[in-house]
């Protein structure tokens, strides 16, 4: 017996068409007219969209951070995910000083194991590069199902790797099959104005911004693509922010440098002058890098709608209010960095971009779960709505609608950074791998039951990647 889902409109990244969605045994059986069968369970979604389950590619849960924790960890993080309509995530196992990629990949699948609501897979975050590193990589790749690398250029002191690793991880990474995550920031530079900035006695969240200027996002961003450019490896920025970064893009790609840019909700929607509130208020919206002015919120838009930006992820870091963020209350620099928002990815981008004709459905379809399936090795099984694929299909009511709050959040944070932000429509059904996990826009179903999803090498624009 399988489930029918009858009378919705099915979107896809390249189609939208009314059809019936068989599924059965946890994959989509049937996709059309008059497939269903005197045995099935059916299911009336008249005037809702069918969307596949959204794929955010960033977020960070259960992670440590500047002598604390975040506030969400797998089990709540996954939970509030699926309620805004997200069945798989990809978190960024992270790789310790003195740790092997092995050791970090096996912490990360114990603080993982069992908890997941969502389907879920790596990242792996390397910030301590050895003579060994490239082989561990090729290791992770063929026998673990973690293809993609971060490196952060930021942090100095801490998590920042210099131009010369860079640029053997990116040249390891293209023998391996693998694709190469970035984040852009010039933590010399950065690293340089803060302590100018602590010297003259400028402590508040305010100076966060302003010691993280677009420049050095801008610079970074410049820098890793002429690297990319000389390994010949493909590369995958998270979290662009600006025009400047966006325009490196771009030009990198007229070199023939295989690019991807990555961006969030809170640099479409929200803006510096967060920082400007009274008080300590503006911590809740430290984060790296930071928000930027409202001018550049249009460059990114645009590169939405015309394609130059990839995909939409959150880079989902929660940090409390009171007790965490507080940590930094006389010293900006030492306020956790980061933001709840997997749960509200989908609403905002449906609201401010689909609702406002600023991208189409397909646009938002391919923004938020397909682009990242076909770049991160789950696609088809992931990404679509397709016979085949796991029927992980979001029912979107457009119909709906809610106030963003932290009161009614299922994410485990004491705020929220879209208070008040009105939403136009909402997930009313959720199914993951054919289960029905949200219904009438409440988890139905209590217990944890995401997969690890390992994950198939990097098909560069050369060909595919064979790992025997």
């Amino acid at each position: 017996m399988g489930i029918l889902l009858s009378g919705g409109t099915v979107v896809t990244a390249a189609d939208c068409y009314r059809a019936d969605v068989l599924m059965e045994d946890g994959r989509i059986v049937a996709v059309g007219e008059r497939i269903g069968r005197p045995e099935d369970e059916v299911l009336s979604v008249d005037g809702c969209f069918l969307f596949p389950g959204g794929i955010d590619p960033h977020t960070h849960f259960d992670l440590p951070v500047s002598g604390t924790v975040t506030a969400d960890d797998f089990a709540s993080g996954t939970r509030a995910a699926l309620l805004g309509g997200t069945t798989t995530i990809i978190d960024f196992a992270t790789q310790f000083a003195g740790e092997s990629l092995q050791q970090a990949l096996d912490n990360w699948h114990a603080r993982a194991a069992g908890k997941c609501y969502t389907d879920y897979a790596f990242h792996m975050a390397i910030t301590d590069w050895t003579d060994r590193t490239a082989g561990e990589m090729s290791r992770l790749v063929a026998e673990a199902g973690v293809s993609s690398f971060k490196f952060y250029m930021a942090y100095k002191g801490t998590l920042q790797v210099d131009d010369g690793v860079l640029l053997q991880a990116l040249t390891a990474a293209k023998s391996a099959g693998a694709l190469i995550c970035l984040h852009c920031e010039n933590g010399d530079m950065i690293q340089a104005l803060v302590d100018r900035a602590l010297a003259a006695g400028h402590v508040s969240p305010r100076y966060h911004a302003l010691t993280r200027p677009p420049v050095v996002e801008q610079e970074a961003t410049e820098r890793a693509l002429v690297l990319a450019g000389l390994a010949g490896a493909p590369v995958y920025i998270v979290h662009l922010t600006c025009g400047g970064a966006l325009r490196a893009v771009v030009e990198a790609r007229l070199r023939g440098v295989e690019v991807y840019a990555e961006t969030c909700p809170q640099y479409l929607l929200l803006d510096e002058n967060c920082y400007q509130k009274e008080g300590f208020e503006g911590a809740k919206y430290v984060m790296s890098p930071p928000l930027r002015f409202r001018e550049e919120q249009q460059v990114l838009w645009s590169g939405l709608e015309s394609g130059l930006v990839d995909t939409v992820a959150t880079d989902h870091c929660s940090f409390n209010f009171k007790g965490q963020k507080e940590l930094g209350l006389t010293d900006f620099s030492r306020i956790p960095g980061g933001i709840p928002g997997v749960e509200n990815r989908m609403g905002l981008l449906y609201t401010y971009g689909v609702a406002t004709g600023r991208i189409s459905l397909h646009r938002f379809v391919d923004l938020t779960s397909t682009r990242a399936a076909r770049l991160f090795g789950l696609y088809p099984r992931k990404g679509t709505i397709a016979v085949g694929s796991d029927a992980d299909i979001v029912v979107w009511d457009p119909r709906g609608g809610a106030t963003i709050t932290a009161g009614t959040q299922q994410q485990r944070v004491d705020y929220t950074p879209y208070e008040g932000f009105e939403q136009k429509g909402r997930p009313v059904h959720v199914f993951l791998r054919g289960r029905q996990v949200v219904k009438d826009g409440r988890l139905c179903d209590g217990r944890p039951r995401g997969e690890y999803l390992p994950r198939k090498p990097f098909a560069a624009k050369g060909g595919a990647v064979c790992i025997p």
